[in-house]
């Protein structure tokens, strides 16, 4: 049996996850948190944000994220991927900058809109 606290509301529910027993979740206030908790053990997934280097832009760094969750597994590998990104301004906000990251389904895309430089 595993403790998690869940983290996709603000209740942080404290849940006791059954590996044994197909991932029985007890501890949750909501059906949310049954997800969770099965998910976290079976195929942890995550949101990515990061920074990547812009050129031409008003800041020198441009905010990132994945489209989706990737797999947790992948973080490392996928951070690699977008050190690599450079671009040139001007950016729009949800901007596709690697598209299907590692194969996972999810695209890199811009978090903000980013002007040219005057």
């Amino acid at each position: 049996m595993k403790e998690l606290i869940c983290i996709v509301c603000p209740k942080g529910c404290h849940l006791k996850v059954d590996e044994e027993n197909g991932y029985a979740v007890t501890g949750n206030s909501c059906p949310r948190g049954a997800e969770y908790g099965k998910n976290e053990l079976s195929n942890p997934t995550r949101m990515l944000t990061s920074t990547v280097c812009i050129e031409g832009g008003i800041y020198p760094r441009m905010p990132v994220k994945t489209s989706q969750a990737i797999p947790k597994s992948l973080l490392f590998a996928a951070m690699d991927e977008i050190a690599k990104v450079r671009l040139t301004a001007p950016v729009t906000c949800g901007q596709v900058l690697i598209p299907n990251l590692l194969g996972t389904g999810a695209d890199l895309v811009a978090s903000r809109d980013m002007e040219a430089e005057s």
